[in-house]
């Protein structure tokens, strides 16, 4: 059955390919909120080229409450996706993530508590960002959930994560749905009291809300002009700028890579299945990859002269290993992903290489900020 659907943030790199499969495969009706944040679009005040043209657009912020309420009247199901991201950045524009992540989160919850809607279901969108370091086994102590590690030992350049009870080197397993919140930044923080705020509203007004957590997401149209985000995108640019990846630690920390996509699908299937209603779901592949091998693949692709620079700096609330245990959202909505890293960054690179000329590579300013916040050492 038809319906009408709002997605904010949907101008962005997620939400635009939803928009098309919500269109294009599902015949619903759809509204996009957005606010064309200049780090992801640029100074343009129009909607991106591939924007689809069927799509309601609307110019605004969920911080603007009465834009937002607006569109909220209008529709039946809600995808939240309108956030600022970056995890490095956060740590020093807190103000910024905390209005557009917290308020904006704030906003719609008060409204489809205190005003007149048709709203069914809300899907929020999370981030593995709010495990902090994912779940681990000790030899000594059985599973553990591991703190951060510590300035001293990064100082030490022992990369590995000790258990947090005999101080022994352990070992990265999947993280579950259960690993308790380890946020170590103002987003990962952000993210936390999006799920928090909504769960609870949710189950307190009888408002069917589910949680996805994604995982790193790549795949075209993901912004290349920000440097605070998308590890994928950053070494690709830089690549196609004639400049070598540049690796933190040394290469083997652990990430689980997941093709937009899949994530569409994940999106899809919590909005179609009741049984996703009041539940979290991880969103990912399940198989971790090394910062090293992103950066060995992609240089492979683009400019196999280039070797990467392993600088053996750190930064400040890096986790080293996260990476999905997606039983939960196979199980219960039947989701697969369909697509690897090694095929699917293909998507990544033409989509970057068609804009090469357009694009310049901005890491380095990132780069230097974080040194200048004392957050990369």
């Amino acid at each position: 059955m038809n319906k009408k659907i709002l997605v904010t943030g949907g101008a962005g790199f997620i939400g635009s390919h939803l928009v098309d499969k919500l269109i294009e495969e599902k015949k619903h009706e759809v509204f996009i909120l957005d606010n064309l944040e200049e780090q992801i679009h640029g100074k343009s005040n129009n909607p991106p080229k591939y924007l689809h043209k069927e799509a309601k657009f609307v110019k605004n912020s969920v911080v603007n409450y009465n834009a937002l309420k607006d569109l909220v009247k209008e529709c039946e199901i809600i995808f939240h996706l309108g956030a600022v991201v970056g995890v490095g950045q956060s740590m020093y524009q807190i103000r910024k993530y905390v209005e557009n992540n917290i308020l904006g989160t704030a906003n719609l919850l008060d409204i489809l508590v205190n005003c007149e809607h048709s709203v069914e279901k809300l899907i929020i969108a999370s981030s593995n960002t709010v495990y902090g370091e994912g779940k681990a086994k000790c030899s000594h102590c059985g599973f553990v959930y591991p703190l951060l590690r510590d300035e001293n030992q990064l100082f030490n350049k022992e990369w590995e994560v000790k258990c947090p009870d005999c101080g022994i080197e352990i070992k990265p397993v999947l993280t579950d749905e259960n690993n308790p919140f380890n946020s170590s930044s103002i987003y990962a923080l952000s993210k936390q009291s999006q799920e928090q705020m909504g769960l609870l509203i949710g189950k307190t007004y009888g408002i069917n809300t589910t949680v996805l957590r994604f995982f790193l997401v790549y795949g075209p149209r993901q912004a290349p002009s920000n440097p605070y985000t998308g590890v994928c995108s950053i070494f690709s640019t830089r690549l196609l700028n004639a400049k070598p990846a540049i690796i933190f630690e040394d290469g083997l920390q652990s990430r689980d890579f997941v093709h937009v996509s899949d994530i569409c699908q994940a999106l899809v299937l919590a909005m179609e299945n009741d049984s996703a209603n009041g539940e979290i779901f991880n969103v990912g592949t399940g198989t971790p990859t090394t910062i090293k091998e992103v950066a060995e693949i992609i240089t492979e692709k683009i400019n196999p002269s280039l070797n990467p620079i392993f600088t053996h700096q750190y930064r400040i609330g890096d986790i080293r290993h996260c990476v999905a245990d997606i039983s939960k959202i196979k199980n219960k909505l039947g989701y697969k992903p369909n697509i690897n890293f090694k095929e699917g960054i293909d998507d990544l690179i033409n989509w970057i290489r068609n804009k090469e000329f357009q694009i310049k590579d901005k890491s380095q300013n990132a780069l230097d900020e974080l040194k200048e916040k004392g957050l990369l050492k």
